[in-house]
């Protein structure tokens, strides 16, 4: 049985919800994120169907509804008749006090099911800093939460998504993570998964204690053996040199493999879609149907992890696109399309798109957004194409000086960033929102210099056109060298340099429309540690979970002080982890998970940047 309209009656555990209605929900904030029964969520019956899936974000539900890759999986996983697929999301703050004080479990969406009855529970790892609140998850499920300690009576606790590139910092809390496109690897792992608990089990009950963790352990063996995307953590050791530095992995087991090749769908036309996606009960941060419409980047920006790991570059075509575009429309109401993509105005057929798109929603008041366009000498055709009405541009130099764009290998120009800024202002659009990167490697104050002049001149633009300075805001990020990218073996710039530079531009900035907007200093720390650390890390972040830190990516929530004071506690100095550099020779906490053009492309560029800086240097 099947039920995708709201407020069907299925098969949900109606003993705990009633818990919920008559002593939770009455006791919390935004209660209406607990309840499900949303618009087009799926609720199958378990006695029809051989597994269940409960795919976990670890964040609030008002972040992770708005993800697209999870209405894929979830999509995918429930277009099978011998699956179910749910969901689960971070609770607050007062949900878990609540839910702890009843002595009541975290639960799916969909059913009511406590996460630790389902046969198997995957995260979506999108961002480090939400890495304790994959540990609320667990513990609020009474799932063990290191892999050593659960037997097969638990759910297989799986993980993907861009921060499995570097897994090692959350590598004792996951049994199997999953590298690559999620569509071709999630089924097969499922799958694989019922098949060897049942040859493990042969018809017996799952035991307990050690004899049930040998159990779970065969059980991985099992699945590891059979597929190339997927990394056991427990069948590896580190091994560290005698000043702390990380010296490789060491296989436990015959089926550890030395690498992890990434998963990889062919064909992206022929992939699944959520036609009907889940319409959200609570406002997210983004209310509106998204399409993808390319996956990888033709471009090989050094400083762009999401370039290494999203390879090859596959499409969708127009056709598809467009009446997929519509289906979602007609299957929700909402009013804004979304194409996206690592750089959408790259898509080989972008301005036939444009048109079809607008052909077909304009007449139902239906908007178009374009996260990411690329400032290129087309610019100043695709913002002609599409009307701003009184809509902001976002643009991603990412740097505001031509010598460092050639050293971090984004080859852009100036002029087209302010023409097509131009033709944008006249067809409607009202401000500018730019995206630079600083504390790259080889920056200099000229560098900082012209992140403020390039955000000077696009608001007298606005002068030039509308007779008033627009408003132009620069986010400023502080660049943390990630895993799989030419800049991995560079250290991060300290606190003290982002300060001073964030005080910098603001000062120098004299254009009251200009606001220069600079991201927290001591959350890209915390970044810069759990997305460069090696499997030490995972200590660090328990004992953190245990002292209280919980939703991390939410300013009023994290506690920065905490984390520095655990390293110092655990004896981790962060400067290890986090500013120090590599050698090209050292091998490095995630070297075992393999790339697209693999660690001899990345070591080639490093080199390549290396002499441009020496150029740079001379230069000045």
């Amino acid at each position: 049985m099947v039920d995708q309209i709201p407020g069907a009656q299925g098969p949900i555990n109606h003993a705990l919800k009633d818990q919920l209605d008559r002593s939770v929900f009455p006791r919390v904030q935004n209660p209406i994120a607990y309840v499900g029964g949303e618009l087009n969520s799926v609720r199958k019956d378990p006695r029809t169907v051989a597994g269940r899936l409960c795919l976990a974000f670890p964040d609030l539900y008002t972040i992770g509804m708005s993800n697209q890759g999870l209405q894929v999986l979830y999509t995918q996983m429930n277009q099978r008749a011998d699956w179910a697929c749910e969901r689960a999301y971070a609770p607050m703050k007062d949900m878990e006090q609540t839910l702890r004080g009843q002595g009541l479990p975290l639960y799916s969406l969909e059913t009511f099911t406590p996460l630790g009855e389902f046969d198997v529970l995957g995260f979506s790892l999108q961002y480090e800093i939400s890495y304790a609140d994959i540990l609320t998850m667990l513990d609020l499920s009474g799932i063990p939460l290191r892999s050593e300690g659960r037997t097969l009576a638990d759910p297989l606790v799986i993980a993907g998504g861009p921060c499995a590139q570097n897994p090692e910092p959350v590598a004792p809390f996951i049994d199997v993570f999953i590298t690559g496109d999620g569509e071709p690897s999630l089924p097969i792992v499922c799958d694989r998964w019922l098949e060897v608990r049942r040859e493990v089990l042969q018809g017996a009950i799952p035991a307990e204690g050690e004899a049930g963790r040998r159990q779970r352990i065969e059980a991985l063996a099992r699945l590891a053996d059979t597929l190339p995307f997927a990394y056991v953590p427990c069948f590896y050791e580190p091994e560290y040199a005698d000043d702390g530095r990380f010296r490789g992995l060491r296989a436990l087991r015959s089926e550890a493999r030395s690498s992890i090749e990434p998963s990889v769908i062919g064909d992206l036309e022929s992939a699944v879609l959520p036609l009907a996606p889940i319409l959200p009960s609570a406002e997210c941060v983004h209310d509106r149907i998204a399409v993808e419409i390319m996956r990888g980047c033709p471009w090989q920006c050094r400083f762009c992890q999401s370039t290494v790991i999203k390879r090859p570059l596959r499409i969708r075509s127009v056709d598809k696109i467009v009446e997929s575009a519509w289906e979602m429309y007609r299957n929700t109401g909402l009013d804004e399309v979304s194409l996206l993509s690592l750089s959408s105005s790259d898509y080989p057929y972008f301005e036939e798109l444009v048109n079809r798109m607008h052909a077909t929603f304009s007449p139902h008041n239906v908007r178009l957004a374009l996260p990411s366009l690329r400032v290129n000498e087309q610019l100043k055709a695709l913002t002609a194409l599409i009307e701003g009405d009184n809509r902001g541009l976002t643009l991603a130099p990412e740097v505001a000086r031509d010598d460092m764009r050639e050293q971090i290998r984004k080859k852009i120009k100036n002029s087209d960033l302010y023409d097509g800024v131009r033709v944008a202002l006249a067809n409607g659009y009202t401000h500018v929102k730019l995206y630079f990167l600083i504390g790259l490697p080889g920056e200099r104050k000229v560098d900082l210099d012209g992140i403020v002049d390039m955000a000077e001149t696009i608001s007298r633009i606005g002068k030039e056109v509308k007779g008033r300075n627009i408003p132009v805001t620069a986010s400023v990020s502080n660049f943390v060298p990630k895993a799989h990218t030419p800049y991995q073996w560079n250290g991060m710039q300290t606190r003290e340099y982002f300060a001073w530079a964030h005080r910098y531009m603001r000062h120098r900035c004299a254009v009251k429309a200009v606001k220069i907007k600079c991201h927290d200093i001591e959350t890209s720390m915390l970044e810069g540690l759990l997305s460069r650390g090696d499997r030490r890390t995972a200590d660090v972040i328990e004992l953190a979970w245990r002292r209280g830190s919980r939703l991390n990516s939410w300013f009023e929530y994290f506690d920065a002080k905490l984390w520095w004071e655990v390293m110092r506690d655990l004896n981790l100095p962060p400067d290890d982890f986090v500013h120090r550099p590599y050698e090209l020779m050292d091998r490095l906490p995630w070297d075992h998970i393999n790339v697209k053009k693999g660690r001899t492309f990345l070591e080639k560029e490093q080199q390549r940047a290396v002499v441009q800086l020496e150029e740079m240097a001379a230069a000045v």
